[in-house]
């Protein structure tokens, strides 16, 4: 781990887009905690002193009145246009002098620059000249930004060079000016448009995506700087109007309230997180939902699928081969129906059957085709869909593996989540709970799922007709997830319910099986990797061949995060023999 210096009285930063905004808030705050010099980048000029018929008036409307005025009486026309760009310099001046107000009074120096970030040479001078009464500059906060938004078809090369130049060029030019091994913090800001993507910002985010690579490249060939991207969701401010606040809240999208995203840059800052070159801060950006076309139709997918590309599958292995988990096949359908409408989200999955698993292995076919036929298009915004894999090992032989029917919808807000009427079981079962109550005991003891599915910790009760047991969602690089990405049904949290039945089944020494299918899944919630929670299962029917069982999983005041009903698995000797070669014991 490296070492670089603590931010203290005598670290000057060089701030750019520093004196107005989300960016002069972080300023302010990091005055407060260190006390240390600004040098601070805008491009609006600043008088000594306002004109004398606006000062001391804050409303709005009497303001913009008193420019109307003024401008009749210097013999112009007023405009809207111009009233408003009139408005726009005074505010501007009031937000600029009550900045370096704030930060003067939390104890800190601090000198502001018009200067055009993206003019090489007025931005060289500029520095030259204030770095010879503050010091040697430190450290940088890149936070000046440009925005543009239209959609593609509709963006000029103007539009692209006024956003791209600010955020990209002006990095640039910065660094030109400062060389990086002078350095001990550099801070871009970038965002999560830059992160996610986002409608309307094609030009935003490729800037700050090149934002986030420039920090990842500058931090490998300066380790010694602590260097981070920090990818900012909207925030608060005189920006967001109420509005584009509902908008935000249609699309679970949480705005960074001032004064917490300011000390979240604060915190950034600290030794502890020097090695971190990017963070995202802020709600994931899902797409607005389109209205979906009336007419139903019919579409076909091809993929190819491998075990060097799906790293996970390694930690699925029966016998002697690795398996498709029946949820990864859930979940490879469910993406498939919301890509076809980006903004839509699953809902249910109803009648899954598992007709022939995917096993690999030398026949394993090397493609495989997803057909989906839309059935019904609902005034409520649902879209149901029958779906199926299947592959052709040889022209006169085609294997269906899976089938069902899945229904996605516009997300209308929030999910409302129900809740598990039944109380969260306190007590251990009697048998396994002496002998595999942890995670380290049920693994692999009892399961033969690897890490990447390990999610089980604790059984909290067993009995003849439930098991309850104690779960975190695993953790999962992108790598090890290889073609099968998390969206909106994370198979791997999903496949704890047939873990759980599982474990009963041992205790009641019912042999060992796999699903065969789901009458219903729902999700009302998503789950975080390392998140907690619990899982109840009810046993529906019990016989020597098969387990009908009901499963939800939970949080502690029982609301519902997913759902499965009328789970069936099934039992025979020959998976009997293969997970007893997977796990090491023979039921």
């Amino acid at each position: 781990m490296t070492t670089t210096a603590r931010i203290c009285s005598e670290s000057v930063f060089l701030v750019s887009g520093g004196a107005r905004g989300v960016t002069a808030q972080c300023v302010m705050k990091l005055a407060q905690s260190s006390q240390c010099k600004f040098i601070l980048l805008g491009r609006s000029a600043i008088s000594g002193q306002e004109p004398e018929w606006a000062q001391g008036c804050e409303d709005e409307a009497e303001l913009k009145k008193r420019v109307m005025q003024v401008l009749i009486a210097q013999g112009e026309k007023p405009t809207p246009m111009g009233v408003q760009k009139v408005f726009n310099q005074i505010i501007g001046q009031r937000e600029i002098q009550a900045t370096l107000a704030a930060i003067r009074q939390a104890g800190s120096r601090v000198e502001y620059i018009s200067v055009d970030i993206t003019n090489k040479i007025e931005l060289q001078q500029a520095i030259s000249d204030i770095t010879q009464r503050l010091g040697t500059i430190t450290g940088i906060i890149h936070g000046a930004g440009n925005l543009a938004d239209k959609l593609i078809e509709k963006k000029t090369e103007r539009d692209f060079e006024t956003v791209y130049a600010a955020k990209v060029q002006g990095l640039e030019n910065l660094l030109s000016c400062i060389p990086i091994n002078q350095l001990q913090h550099l801070v871009l800001f970038s965002s999560v448009a830059g992160f996610y993507g986002n409608a309307g910002q094609s030009d935003y985010a490729l800037a700050n995506e090149i934002l986030n690579k420039s920090a990842h490249l500058i931090k490998q060939q300066h380790p010694d700087c602590h260097v981070v991207s920090i990818n900012w969701g909207p925030w608060d401010s005189g920006m967001v109007t109420p509005e584009l606040k509902r908008a935000f809240a249609q699309r679970n999208i949480a705005v960074i309230p001032l004064d917490v995203g300011a000390q979240m840059l604060v915190n950034e800052l600290a030794e502890k997180n020097q090695n971190d070159a990017q963070v995202v801060i802020g709600s994931p950006i899902t797409p607005a939902a389109a209205p979906a076309n009336p007419k139903l139709s019919s579409y076909r997918i091809r993929r190819c699928l491998s075990l060097a590309a799906n790293p996970f599958l390694h930690d699925y292995v029966t016998g002697d081969c690795p398996v498709l988990p029946a949820t990864v096949a859930a979940s490879w359908l469910i993406n498939t129906c919301e890509q076809r409408y980006p903004g839509y989200r699953f809902r249910r999955l109803e009648r899954f059957n598992v007709l022939e698993g995917i096993i690999f292995d030398e026949s394993q076919p090397h493609e495989f085709v997803v057909d989906v036929q839309e059935t019904a298009k609902l005034e409520s915004g649902e879209i149901v869909s029958e779906v199926l894999i299947w592959s052709e090992l040889h022209r006169d032989q085609v294997d269906v593996h899976y089938r069902g029917q899945i229904t996605i919808a516009p997300p209308f807000g929030s999910l409302t989540s129900p809740s598990d009427p039944s109380p969260l079981p306190t007590y251990a079962g009697a048998d396994l709970a002496t002998t595999a109550t942890s995670g380290q005991l049920l693994y692999p003891g009892i399961l033969f799922q690897g890490r990447s599915f390990q999610g089980l910790q604790q059984v909290l009760n067993i009995s003849p007709e439930r098991i309850t047991l104690h779960c975190i969602a695993p953790k999962l690089s992108a790598a090890q997830k290889g073609q099968f990405v998390v969206k909106t049904f994370d198979p791997y949290i999903a496949d704890s319910v047939y873990q759980a039945i599982a474990v009963w089944m041992r205790q009641s020494h019912r042999g060992v099986g796999l699903p065969s299918e789901f009458e219903l899944v729902e999700q009302f919630m998503s789950l975080t990797a390392g998140e907690s929670y619990y899982l109840s299962v009810e046993i529906q029917s019990a016989t020597e061949t098969s387990i009908i069982a009901n499963a939800i999983a939970h949080d502690i005041e029982g609301k519902i995060y997913f759902r499965f009903s009328n789970i069936k698995i099934v039992i025979t000797q020959q998976l009997n023999r293969a997970f007893a070669s997977s796990v090491g014991y023979i039921t």
